[in-house]
Order: structure tokens, then C-alpha cells, then sequence
């Protein structure tokens, strides 16, 4: 365990930068005048310009500016924002709300998947299993772009069994609209292979023999099949961690929800190079480090599974 643990940390360390690499290369060699961009209409002088160019390096090559970058991050800093704030701090403002936002999504998106799925994988075909997969089939049909806007009018506004907008305090009450909506881009795929998997398990050989011993249907499916049938669910769970930072960016957006996404749209929008590499390469280490700990928890649901 110990040195599958080492070798996955030094594969981290190699995907982390060869990620954070590519990013970069996507904002800053594609950037057309992001001084400009951060103004507006407004003019800037060219004291102003060349004080902030020599600041960003943005005369210099683009591996200089990349290693000037990287030589940040070995230091935990994240740089400088083109409007003078500090990345860390800005982090340290929106990760709260993210981290809970995503919490919320991902709790709901598990229980509804994993609960609707085991009915449905144990009931085939029947009624439940039908509507689930009409249900499934809709929500993937409707982008986030169409859903979180939707969901807001109808449950937010027109009904008004939710508060449309959260805002930097948000409270519980306050955020569950938000965290069903980017819970909706991940509970279709979980659903379906949390069904697909109880069916397969069904049909296995240990439950025949855990049947023929006596035991109860709850205990077989609840304890027998539902532990094995988790281990792709949990597999889905973890590569989800991205889906959702990503429908976090339009969800935040709509919901004004200044969180990570949100800063992420700002800074897209204003052409803010440092703030969408340094939000994109935080969620990259948070995504490469779930994904470690799900590897993991395979030997927790299966014995059989040992990393040697």
C-alpha cells in the first residue's frame, strides 16, 4: 500500500504540472490584450500598461512567464490578480462556499443515485425502473445552462419554495437550490450505473449461495450487493468531482454565488489570466486528490483488492 501510495503521489506531482501547463498555455498564448480587457472602454496610460506588463512578465517569452509561474507555485503562491488582489486571498474567500455547494451536490446526487438505482436494479423493468429512466434521459437532455436558469425562475421566483439568490453568506436553506441544480449534472450517469451494476450483482453466483444459506433478501442486497455494487458508483464519483467544478461556473454564476466558479466566469471574462490559472490549478490538486482517495477506498468495499 505504502509505495503505491508513493508512486501515485509522484504521478500527481507530474499530471499536476503537465495540467497547470496546458491551462496556461490556453489563457496566456491565446490573450490578446487582457490590460484592456481588465478596463474596459476605459483608456489606460502607459505608465499604467507598462507598470502592469513588467509586473506579469507579459513581455517576456512564454516559458519565462511559465517558470516564473511555477516557481510560484513551489512556494505556495498563486500570484497576483491584474486588479492587485492576491489569488490566495481570493481563494480563501470562495473555497467555503464551493467546498459546501459541492458537499450538498454530492450528497444529494449519491443518495438519489445510489437509492433510486438499487430499486430500480432490483425491480427491472418495472414501473420505478421506467419513470427512473425517463427521469435520467430528461435531466441529460438539459444542459446546466438551460437547467440552473430554469430551475431558478419556476422554484426560485415563480413558486418561490426556494430563495433565488444565495449571495457571499449563504445559508443552508439558501444554497439547496443551487446544490440540486449541480447536483442534476451528475445523478443521471450515477443512477444508471448504480442500476446496472445491482442487476449484474444480482445475478452472481454469491448471491445464489448467500440465498441458499437463509439469509433474508434485505441482508443479501443491503449488505452483499450494494457493497460490491458501490465500487463503479464510487469510481463515477470521483471523476464527477470535475463535472460539477465545472457546472459550479454557470451554477455560482446565476445563483450569485461568489464562490470558485464565479470567480472563474469573472476572470474569463475579463481575461484575468493569473485568477483562471491559479482557481484551475487548486482544482486540479482537489481533483487529483479525491480521485486518490477513491482508488483507495476500493480495498475498503472489496477485500479482494489489494495494492501491492
Amino acid at each position: 500500500m505504502f509505495r503505491y501510495v508513493v508512486r501515485r503521489l509522484l504521478l500527481m506531482v507530474l499530471t499536476f504540472f503537465g495540467a497547470t501547463f496546458v491551462v496556461y498555455a490556453l489563457v496566456f498564448l491565446n490573450a490578446d490584450d487582457p490590460i484592456q480587457a481588465l478596463v474596459g472602454d476605459r483608456p489606460v496610460t502607459a505608465t499604467q500598461r507598462l507598470v502592469l506588463t513588467e509586473r506579469y512578465h507579459l513581455n517576456d517569452s512564454f516559458l519565462q512567464q511559465y517558470w516564473y509561474y511555477a516557481k510560484g507555485l513551489l512556494t505556495g503562491d498563486f500570484g497576483t490578480s491584474l486588479t492587485g488582489r492576491s489569488i490566495k486571498d481570493m481563494l480563501a474567500d470562495a473555497w467555503p462556499l464551493t467546498m459546501r455547494l459541492a458537499v450538498m451536490a454530492i450528497v444529494f446526487a449519491a443518495i438519489i443515485a445510489i437509492g433510486a438505482g438499487v430499486v430500480s436494479g432490483v425491480r427491472r423493468g418495472g414501473i420505478f425502473d421506467n419513470a427512473t429512466l425517463l427521469f435520467t434521459l430528461v435531466l441529460l437532455s438539459l444542459p446546466i445552462v438551460v437547467l440552473a436558469p430554469l430551475a431558478q425562475l419556476i422554484f426560485g421566483i415563480k413558486l418561490g419554495w426556494f430563495a433565488p439568490t444565495a449571495g457571499k453568506n449563504a445559508t443552508f436553506m439558501q444554497l439547496l437550490l443551487p446544490a440540486f441544480v449541480l447536483a442534476s449534472t451528475v445523478v443521471a450517469a450515477e443512477l444508471r450505473v448504480s442500476r446496472a451494476s445491482v442487476s449484474e450483482n444480482l445475478r452472481a453466483d454469491y448471491v445464489r449461495t448467500a440465498r441458499a444459506k437463509g439469509l433474508s433478501r434485505a441482508r443479501v442486497i443491503g449488505v452483499h450487493v450494494l457493497r460490491n455494487s458501490l465500487i463503479p458508483v464510487i469510481t463515477l464519483i470521483g471523476v464527477d468531482v470535475g463535472v460539477l467544478m465545472s457546472g459550479a461556473i454557470v451554477t455560482e454564476k446565476v445563483f450569485n454565488i461568489p464562490g470558485v466558479g464565479f470567480n472563474l466566469w469573472r476572470g474569463l471574462r475579463t481575461e484575468d489570466g493569473p485568477v483562471v490559472v491559479g482557481f484551475v490549478s487548486v482544482l486540479v490538486i482537489v481533483f487529483l486528490v479525491l480521485n486518490l482517495i477513491v482508488d483507495l477506498l476500493y480495498a475498503v468495499l472489496d477485500p479482494r483488492i489489494r495494492y501491492e
